[in-house]
């Protein structure tokens, strides 16, 4: 199939770009990295009047230091966590999670900003700004606003993005020198969705887990905190005990579809594997 017939604009400025989409409201669908929107518009899941490129607005650029935040441009390609020094410093976990985004060349157009609006389930870069409590800064007819990463993610590819909206960077809390953080995924092969993915960041005072957070994707509709299991670990020694608990309270936490590829109970089995793999990963960097 083909793309349906549609307008195009390249917007300089937020501005630009968000007057040209509330002149033609839900005909109209931002474009940067193209990665998931190109091929949506191939098969006709997507089909709008007007594409906005978005590619060549400044403002959507950079990553800087803020205070204590790092602002991260919805730009960023995902290549950039790997090169990107702020990000290596002051958000490893992002940097741990680009080498399992898709192949490089996905990642040398995909955006974050593309990624976690998109918030497909299966994705890295949405679970990961969850585990780290970033903030989405968020443009629009009434002005700029941010949303917390825990209420950002409502439903299977719905987030708090209202219709005209556009996601303008990533705030994520600096890195603490006493944190660790942890990353992995299973796939049949690399590049395939994930099985099953976690990122995890954990606060250690004292050899005690003082704070953990920890995110799943691939396990439901929207990225997922493992509350349990993070409340299991919150304010003990990660031993091996300890470990066996979290992953005890994991079941609390998710609730997999059936899938002809993937039963939920294997799903579930996965999980509780790679959340073992990733403490223990942990307990050995303590």
């Amino acid at each position: 199939m083909k793309a349906r017939a549609f307008s195009y604009f390249r917007a300089r400025t937020i501005d630009e770009a968000l007057d040209a989409a509330a002149r033609s409201g839900d005909e109209a669908r931002f474009i940067a990295g193209g990665q998931s929107l190109v091929p949506a518009l191939a098969l006709r899941l997507q089909a709008p009047r007007l594409l906005i490129d978005i590619n060549h607005i400044d403002d959507l650029c950079g990553v800087r230091r803020e205070g204590e935040w790092l602002r991260i441009g919805a730009l960023t390609r995902h290549c950039q966590m790997l090169t990107e020094p702020l990000i290596g410093e002051f958000a490893p976990l992002l940097r741990a999670a680009a080498p399992y985004v898709a192949h490089p060349a996905i990642r040398n157009r995909g955006t974050l900003g593309g990624s976690v609006a998109l918030a497909d389930p299966a994705s890295e870069f949405p679970a990961v700004v969850l585990a780290l409590g970033a903030e989405m800064e968020i443009a629009g007819p009434a002005g700029r606003r941010r949303v917390g990463a825990d209420e950002f993610f409502i439903d299977l590819f719905e987030t708090a993005l209202a219709p005209g909206e556009l996601l303008v960077a990533v705030h994520v809390p600096l890195l603490r020198a006493n944190q660790r953080i942890a990353f992995d995924e299973l796939a049949r092969r690399r590049g395939d969705y994930a099985l099953v993915g976690c990122g995890m960041i954990a606060t250690v005072e004292q050899d005690l887990i003082a704070d953990i957070r920890i995110a799943l994707f691939s396990v439901g509709n929207v990225p997922t905190r493992a509350k349990s299991a993070e409340a299991a670990l919150a304010g003990t020694r990660l031993d091996a005990d300890r470990i066996s608990a979290a992953q005890a309270a994991l079941g609390g936490d998710l609730a997999p579809d059936d899938s002809d590829d993937v039963p939920a109970a294997m799903r579930l089995h996965l999980a509780r594997v790679l959340l073992g793999r990733l403490l223990g990963r942990l307990r050995e960097a303590a």
